[in-house]
């Protein structure tokens, strides 16, 4: 393999990552009764330039491993990494299946979260579903919404959906 090659690895894997996860996202779209097309563009703009690079470089290493930058309940804050990739997830994060979309940002740095419409709600859950099989192979999103909910800035009334969609579509076993 040339030396051009072992320079694409990571942007392969990270092509391998998107695709694997936007296909568990379509069969949890699916679960979920989110309409086709919104499965068909769900992250769309991961494919674009300005997201691209940033996001190889921040998941991926240079020989195709994947980096370790999520904790142990898979979460991350991107306001702790580098300005690229803060630039490529303030980009990405208008996409309407993100909690980020959702809030209202007043002068002074107050933040308001607005209620979400039930078709974005259903998308965040397939989201959560996509990145769970295609990172660990988990097909429940409940632990991490669990482990991490606390730092969602979720209007009461979304909050309670999510939970109520949780329960309804990802059932847990009672000890």
């Amino acid at each position: 393999m040339g030396r051009g090659d072992a320079k694409m690895r990571n942007h392969l894997a990270y092509l391998k990552y998107i695709l694997c996860h936007k296909w568990y996202v379509a069969i949890g779209c699916y679960k979920m009764g989110v309409p086709l097309w919104r499965a068909i563009v769900h992250d769309w703009t991961k494919f674009l330039p300005c997201e691209w690079s940033p996001y190889v470089h921040h998941f991926f290493n240079q020989d195709g491993t994947r980096r370790q930058v999520r904790d142990s309940t898979g979460a991350y804050d991107p306001n702790q990494q580098g300005e690229s990739f803060q630039r490529a997830w303030l980009h990405h994060q208008k996409l309407k299946h993100h909690w980020q979309a959702w809030i209202s940002l007043g002068d002074g740095g107050s933040l308001v979260p607005i209620e979400w419409p039930v078709v974005y709600v259903r998308e965040l859950i397939a989201d959560w579903y996509g990145a769970g099989m295609a990172i660990s192979g988990s097909n429940d999103p409940t632990p991490w919404y669990e482990a991490n909910k606390e730092s969602l800035v979720l209007h009461d009334d979304t909050r309670y959906l999510i939970e109520q969609m949780l329960r309804e579509y990802f059932p847990r076993e009672m000890p």
